[in-house]
């Protein structure tokens, strides 16, 4: 076979996320199967070209990884013509400038979600990458999980009837920070660097719900900050100026309603961290990140409501498991799989820039519902 090589600028690789699911669980791994079979008789290799501002944590992470090309120097890599794909896993509040420059000098576009802090940008880029014919996409890596891709067969296969509502539930408590090391950056909790869980967890649940149930037209949302002040990386106190927690009422074209709690101040009694039930008029489903069980109304029993005596039913035990009927690779991979297929042969490649800013209007309009104590319409995003 021949070998296609592309090379890829990688920037934000140090970060957990960058590093753990884009770099080794997406690029590394898909080298070591010995790279991707495009089915013509080539194999894309991908050649990773780190990006950050950190030079000593880059150099280590070249070092440990056998990787041979890094540089702190951005606007460099972008003028070398043999770098095909930009990728950017930063921080949200530097995203819209560094994909800006990568379309600007031609590179095709995959970056991580918010694609920008506001939907006014996020639009811009979507043209600029029209405009340049560059290509472009987004992760959605939650659409790629085990657990809702059952969900999706289930939709697609009609299982539900009319789907009446969409309950989610996401989240953990992440520790302060003071007496135990906090899960996530300390970032995350101060809004004038681009933190927030809305900002964060919105764009997700807006494809979640726009693939499997429905365009989102309109949203309602409580959003509030449960811990204050948290410690830093370095045990420094900080007041923790975003928001923790978002209580969000989606609706949806189809006239269905979505609940989706976001909490980063909860403790988890549930299966998985993040857990989906869907109602419909022929039968239930509760997905979760690998998992899903259904109940189908002629299976379903008929509880009768008794405060006074004991609950005799073991209600989990009445819903069965969807199977796998497939095996399932890493969701981060499948994607950028996906992506490098319709960077080379052009195959379809649905979720691009203006579905990321899809998200990112949709947590800019929750935002403002919880500011202004109000519903907002979601207008129809265009080109």
């Amino acid at each position: 076979m021949t070998r296609r090589t592309v090379r890829i600028a990688m920037n934000g690789v140090t970060g957990r996320m960058g590093h753990r699911q884009h770099l080794v669980r997406s690029i590394l791994a898909i080298r070591e199967q010995g790279g991707l079979d495009l089915g013509d008789g080539r194999v894309l290799w991908p050649e990773p070209v780190l990006v950050g501002r950190r030079e000593h944590a880059l150099r280590e992470l070249a070092r440990r990884h056998g990787l041979t090309e890094w540089s702190t120097d951005l606007d460099a890599v972008l003028a070398d013509g043999t770098v095909d794909v930009y990728f950017d896993a930063q921080v949200t509040s530097a995203r819209a400038d560094a994909v800006r420059k990568a379309i600007a000098a031609g590179k095709h576009v995959y970056t991580e979600k918010p694609t920008a802090t506001d939907t006014a940008a996020a639009l811009e880029l979507a043209r600029l990458a029209r405009a340049a014919g560059v290509r472009h996409g987004v992760v959605q890596d939650k659409l790629f999980l085990p657990g809702l891709r059952k969900l999706k067969r289930l939709v697609d296969g009609d299982f539900f009837g009319e789907i009446l509502s969409v309950r989610g539930e996401f989240g953990y408590w992440v520790f302060e920070g003071d007496w135990q090391e906090a899960q996530r950056p300390s970032w995350n909790y101060r809004a004038e660097d681009g933190g927030g869980i809305v900002v964060d967890m919105f764009p997700h649940w807006e494809y979640v719900l726009h693939e499997l149930f429905g365009r989102v037209c309109g949203v309602t949302a409580h959003v509030t900050t449960h811990v204050p002040r948290r410690w830093d990386e370095d045990g420094k106190p900080y007041a923790a100026t975003a928001d923790d927690a978002a209580y969000g009422i989606f609706q949806l074209e189809s006239g269905a309603l979505a609940q989706i709690n976001s909490s980063w101040a909860v403790r988890v009694h549930r299966d998985e961290l993040v857990e989906f039930q869907v109602d419909g008029t022929h039968g239930s489903a509760v997905a979760g990140l690998r998992g899903c069980r259904v109940q189908h109304r002629a299976a379903t029993p008929k509880p009768v409501w008794d405060p006074d005596a004991p609950v005799t039913e073991a209600f989990r035990d009445q819903w069965q498991e969807v199977p796998d009927n497939a095996g399932f690779d890493n969701g981060f991979k499948a994607q950028w799989e996906l992506f490098l297929r319709h960077v080379v042969l052009d195959e379809p490649f649905p979720w691009d820039l203006l579905a990321g800013a899809r998200g990112v209007q949709l947590a800019e309009l929750g935002l403002k519902s919880s500011a202004e104590g109000r519903r907002y319409d979601v207008p129809e995003l265009t080109l």
